[in-house]
């Protein structure tokens, strides 16, 4: 079957709509049509699944409710709030637009394509889902979801990986998209794929568009889509001192304001550069970066955590300190065990504060 031809697109649409209209899912962000609330969704959405988010997104906008509350907060607040949901630069993003729209579009989302599309980490695929979803415009959003579902659709080899693979599939979308109910078309399609038209094991037997499909049609469901496998990541080994004062402080330091998790804050920790021991690497790194006299005690954790492109195998010690512990580095301070669930850790260092602070 020919979707190119009107009546084809037609009854495409028309399968679609009125299987998500009785299928669609209960989720906190399809309770009203909220700009703002579908922007945080959106972004929490990016490379995170529904089921991670929900918990995410109602703690948020219970604490944000709105533009302005987001624009006027304090970023260690917004990233207290997204401890845990990793890939913190979409947060830091997400404040930095919202401040845009609240200082210069008098807090209300842009509804055109030309200046959404401007705001700091809005991409064509956010800008489409917004656009479509909370103002009804006819816009595509191609998220993963939808690359597969019309890959396999359009029967497509094409590199799912690849930005002009992206490219021509939203110019397909914007020929089969619905004018008269865009949000539901673009949603019906990302909730076809989450739920019908999965990567492993498509559900083609029970699939609403299961006869507009040319992948089904030739035998070929499971070879789609194509995407091109990621490198390993790259491996870094660290290690990381677990220090308390007289006063049973811990000694913690807030990372650099560029670059990988900006801003959060972690224990003290270094790459390992050398053959030499990590005993030795860590009291160097200590003596240097914080002017801290101590001896390394007994390894007392381990932790790793995978990142798309890193992954950090991360050594914990216990230290002792042999004086005052008056460190000179201005990002690094002395909390109780109390005040250092206010700061905001990734979550490799969330889970050596639990088991070091036993939490």
């Amino acid at each position: 079957m020919q979707l190119e031809q009107q009546a084809s697109v037609r009854q495409f649409q028309e399968d679609l709509l009125t299987w998500f209209k009785g299928n669609q899912r209960d989720l906190p962000w399809r309770l009203d049509q909220d700009p703002y609330k579908v922007w945080v969704s959106e972004i929490m959405l990016q490379q995170t699944r529904v089921e991670t988010v929900i918990p995410f997104f109602n703690r948020f906008l219970d604490k944000f409710p709105t533009i302005e509350a987001l624009a006027t907060a304090e970023e260690g607040e917004v990233l207290k709030a997204w401890e845990g949901l990793g890939y913190y630069s979409r947060a830091r993003n997400l404040q930095a637009a919202v401040r845009e729209v609240h200082e210069q579009y008098n807090g209300v989302v842009p509804d055109s394509k030309t200046e959404i599309s401007k705001l700091k980490g809005v991409g064509p695929y956010t800008s489409g889902a917004i656009l479509s979803i909370a103002y009804g415009k006819p816009e595509p959003a191609v998220d993963g979801n939808v690359m597969r579902v019309i890959s396999r659709i359009f029967a497509s080899y094409d590199d799912i990986s690849k930005q002009k693979t992206r490219v021509k599939f939203e110019g397909i979308i914007s020929t089969l998209i619905s004018v008269d109910d865009p949000s539901s078309f673009n949603q019906g399609l990302m909730e076809l794929g989450a739920l019908i038209c999965t990567p492993t094991s498509p559900s083609c037997s029970i699939c609403p568009v299961q006869k507009h499909c040319l992948a089904f049609e030739e035998h070929i469901q499971h070879e789609l889509p194509v995407k091109a496998k990621k490198k390993k990541p790259k491996e870094k080994k660290l290690v990381c001192a677990f220090i308390k004062n007289v006063a049973g402080e811990v000694l913690i330091h807030q990372r650099a304001s560029q670059g990988l998790l900006a801003n959060l804050w972690e224990f003290p920790n270094v790459e390992l550069t050398s053959d030499a021991k990590m005993e030795e690497q860590l009291a160097e790194f200590l003596r240097n970066d914080f002017d801290l006299q101590t001896t390394i005690g007994e390894q007392i954790y381990h932790v790793e955590h995978v990142f798309s492109h890193l992954k950090w195998d991360v050594t914990i010690f216990e230290v002792e300190l042999l004086s005052q512990g008056i460190t000179k580095n201005e990002r690094a301070e002395w909390v109780s065990a109390k005040e250092i669930q206010s700061y905001p850790f990734p979550v490799s260092h969330q889970k050596i504060m639990k088991h070091c602070l036993q939490l």
